[in-house]
């Protein structure tokens, strides 16, 4: 063993000890401790696979990266998979390569109608914006929060090319209605699964369904990173415009440290370029750097190995949190999941019904004021917010429940770092607000 291998053994060795003294799970105390409403959930083999990658350091895409889109692409049954630095710029590369000329007549061009929905993060939106493309809003149901249907039908027109929507809160829009639409009208479908990943809609997960998928690794998610993200390509072709528009735009798709994969390098016409420039050099996408560091991919092959576990934990929290809250049914809208499907859930949300007898602010208070984190339904309605009051749109009918959400509706985690402990804790602090405790 050479001195090199025996000192990397030695502290990878010392990185687990570290973990066991710095990270060592604890007993929940109620009286002091934090129920977040989500968070990173690790063991030592983050840690060691993080320190292994720096130690090589490579800092951009190397052995981790290659290995962690591979073994993505595997899971979801498609051809590519590309990292990139977040979620949000996973849907930002998504939405642009649909603008790519090489898409010929099919690319999506400034003035295009998308079909979305107002009740999202704002990064679902922002890309259409972005490219000029314009969003035609839906409304969606309260309890699941995903498109009403009807609407989605309702909203296709003559200068609608796509549809772009999120499987809102680990809940599986209705991918028959936007599938069927999808090949009627020659559309293209993104799914947002930033929020769903290991969600199934009649046995298959989603994310495999439409032309391109996004999925975000910040802690909040099913996996972390810590920031990142990733695109998902039904075919090669979509997979080279994605990683096109990720690497600066340049149109060569060689592996870092790579040179002439096409073996076509220096003999190749390009635009008005000299015969035989540099392929490396020719730049056929108005693109970004959205890459991730191959620190970053460690960290997420780690996660990975625990991604179906993590999904169960979500799960069982998830019934058990339901199993607490039903008895208040006649005060609470609660999650539901839709027909077909089956959530990997990110959260779960509470709608505080108009004659509940309080408002959700009481009630995101108290639970607040008890350390139990909540959060609002992301953005509320999306047009009312300062950014996206002015964008061009169109809406098809009106955005009632969008509205409900926004007044009434949050939610609380489900996370796997939530323990039984938690539960007890939540039920206990949902109760003694029900029998009449406020703040103050």
């Amino acid at each position: 063993m050479t001195q090199d291998t025996q000192l990397r053994a030695e502290i990878l060795k010392l990185v687990e000890a570290y973990y066991e003294a710095r990270f060592a799970k604890r007993a929940f105390n109620p009286v002091t401790d934090v129920v977040h409403y989500a968070g990173r959930v690790f063991d030592a083999k983050e840690l060691v696979n993080l320190v292994d990658s720096s130690l090589d350091f490579f800092l951009t895409a190397s052995q981790y990266s290659e290995r962690f889109e591979n073994d993505f692409a595997e899971y979801f049954g498609l051809s590519d998979a590309y990292i990139v630095n977040s979620g949000s710029s996973a849907n930002l590369a998504a939405v642009t390569a649909l603008t790519s000329p090489k898409l010929g007549e099919r690319r999506l061009k400034p003035g295009d109608e998308v079909i979305t929905v107002a009740a999202g993060f704002p990064t679902t939106v922002s890309p259409l914006v972005q490219n000029q493309l314009v969003p035609v809003f839906v409304d969606v149901s309260l309890g699941d929060y995903t498109a009403i249907s009807a609407q989605i039908e309702e909203a296709v027109g003559p200068k609608t090319r796509a549809i772009v929507m999120a499987h809102t809160m680990g809940v599986p829009f209705d991918l028959d209605t936007v599938m069927r639409l999808a090949k009627q009208h020659g559309l293209w479908v993104i799914e947002d699964n930033c929020d769903a990943l290991g969600s199934r809609y009649r046995g298959q997960l989603t994310g495999s369904f439409g032309d391109l998928a996004t999925v975000s690794f910040y802690p909040a998610h099913h996996i972390t990173m810590g920031e990142g993200g990733a695109v998902l390509a039904a075919d090669m072709m979509l997979g080279r415009i994605v990683r096109s528009i990720r690497d600066w735009g340049r149109d060569c798709y060689c592996a870092g440290g790579e040179n002439n994969t096409c073996g076509k390098r220096f003999s190749q016409q390009f635009g008005a370029l000299p015969f035989g420039y540099d392929h490396k050099y020719v730049y056929s996408h108005i693109g970004y750097n959205l890459k991730a560091t191959d620190m970053q991919a460690a960290i997420g092959i780690a996660q990975l190995d625990k991604l179906e576990d993590f999904i169960a934990r979500r799960k069982a929290n998830f019934k058990s949190m339901y199993a607490m809250l039903e008895p208040y049914e006649e005060r609470f809208i609660l999650p539901r999941a839709t027909p077909h499907s089956d959530p990997s859930w990110f959260g779960f949300v509470i709608t505080v019904r108009e004659d509940a007898g309080f408002t959700r602010g009481e009630l995101t208070a108290f639970l607040e004021a008890n350390r139990i984190e909540t959060r609002s339904l992301f953005s509320g309605n999306l047009l009312r917010q300062p950014a996206f009051m002015h964008i061009e749109h169109r809406v098809v009918g009106d955005l009632t429940n969008t509205d409900v959400i926004m007044n009434r509706s949050f939610f609380i985690g489900v996370y796997p770092g939530i323990d039984e402990s938690q539960l007890e804790y939540i039920g206990s602090v949902f109760d003694r607000f029900m029998r009449g405790e406020r703040v103050g």
